[in-house]
């Protein structure tokens, strides 16, 4: 466990963050063999292709937060000097004035008493704390960037990335279910549809179903007692 207090919210944005973070992999790794380079000043960061420079993959970046193995705690953007006092990551700070989330509205965060706070738990605790950014703000995907010393910064990006429609989704799906944890898949598949902007209708009253539809087409996502999902049909094309 990382941050338990964010683990929630993570959670509950595990697909829709899966599913944009495998769309900003995949615009990277069309580049080629890659390096990023972050601007703080100007706010970017840029995916460049180490055999032509002239292709890049060019993003506005939000710092969300930078998890440190030295003093042992997550510093959230709004209370880091190179961050903004009143950039995105005061949405998450307002949610949690707000809701009493502690772990939110406080500047600094510490580690758990028990957590190792080596390279994988930190990439770990980036993962939740990015996962948690989508959430809260609508915005996707984040990027987890190591900045020296152990310390990584998870950024928000804005990224010339297609939307993600209700086709994209069900293409990318059998990958994305096989890697990716779903502690909630019922509520995962209803915040994605709430995030991606569409239709969500339950096909049931046990909610044994859900049916999301947008321009592209449409998808139904079955569910067993457990909230797992267990099947995946879909009409892709327009919609009348």
């Amino acid at each position: 466990m990382t941050f338990a207090a964010l683990q929630p919210f993570a959670d509950r944005a595990a697909l829709i963050t899966a599913l944009r973070q495998d769309a900003l992999s995949a615009a990277a790794d069309a580049l080629g063999e890659h390096r990023w380079d972050a601007d703080m000043s100007a706010g970017t960061l840029t995916f460049t292709s180490e055999a032509d420079p002239s292709r890049q993959l060019a993003t506005r970046a939000h710092l969300i937060a930078t998890i440190a193995p030295g003093p042992r705690s997550m510093l959230w953007a709004w209370a880091h000097p190179q961050g903004a006092a009143d950039g995105v990551a005061t949405a998450l700070r307002d949610y949690g004035a707000e809701h009493g989330v502690e772990a939110l509205s406080s500047p600094e965060v510490p580690f758990p008493a028990d957590a190792e706070a080596d390279e994988a738990w930190i990439a770990a605790a980036a993962h939740v704390v990015g996962a948690t950014a989508v959430e809260l703000t609508g915005r996707s995907p984040y990027y987890s960037a190591p900045v020296g010393g152990g310390t990584r910064a998870v950024f928000l990006l804005d990224a010339p990335l297609p939307p993600l429609t209700v086709a994209a989704a069900v293409i990318a799906l059998p990958r994305i279910l096989s890697t990716t944890e779903l502690p909630d898949a019922r509520t995962a598949v209803w915040d994605l549809a709430r995030l991606a902007g569409w239709t969500l209708t339950w096909t049931d009253e046990s909610f044994g179903g859900a049916t999301v539809v947008d321009e592209s087409g449409t998808a139904t996502f079955r569910f067993d007692e457990r909230a797992r999902i267990t099947g995946v049909e879909s009409a892709l094309g327009a919609q009348a």
